[in-house]
């Protein structure tokens, strides 16, 4: 299934919906403005919210968590002792791992797991200025958790101030 998603120059507290491939919303990223910190909802098109993240308050590198309900879902973080700076790591609370790596501020990057791709995520396909698609790849991938994490890994790396890309 691929998704559309319309972003404009990313602020905190600013919403924007993701289409899927017929045009239809189906979810709202909706940003949490006035928070102490960064705090987004992954919402349905009925404004259910379907999964919470938000950056962590206290670590030692930047790190987002991702939540459904009250249970965590995974931790969202830039892979370091890496040979690319365009590297993340997703930590599952099963203990698996997910691995994004690509051009993130390009939105040109990979969500896989061992080796497969699960997600990709592109501008390539849409000619649409400020828009980009994330494509899950796998029919039993949960879209609104790959969307979570494609969102997280673009805020961390543009909030790193340009680190998230390699040349």
């Amino acid at each position: 299934m691929r998704y559309e998603v319309r972003e404009r120059i990313f602020a905190i507290g600013e919403d924007y919906w993701i289409e899927d491939e017929n045009g239809n919303k189906a979810f709202l990223v909706d940003g949490k403005a006035m928070r102490l910190r960064d705090t987004f909802q992954l919402k349905g098109p009925d404004g259910r919210v379907l999964i919470d993240f938000h950056k962590k308050m206290l670590a030692l590198r930047d790190t987002m968590v991702i939540e459904r309900g009250d249970e965590q879902l995974a931790t969202v973080k830039h892979k370091r002792l890496s040979l690319l700076r365009n590297h993340y790591r997703v930590e599952l609370v099963d203990g698996t791992e997910l691995d994004v790596s690509g051009k993130i501020l390009d939105r040109e990057f990979a969500v896989e797991y061992e080796g497969e791709l699960l997600a990709e995520i592109s501008r390539r396909w849409l000619r649409v200025r400020d828009t980009y698609g994330v494509n899950v790849v796998r029919e039993d991938a949960d879209p609104a958790l790959i969307i979570a994490v494609a969102v997280c890994v673009i805020h961390l790396a543009e909030k790193e101030g340009g680190d998230g890309d390699a040349d």
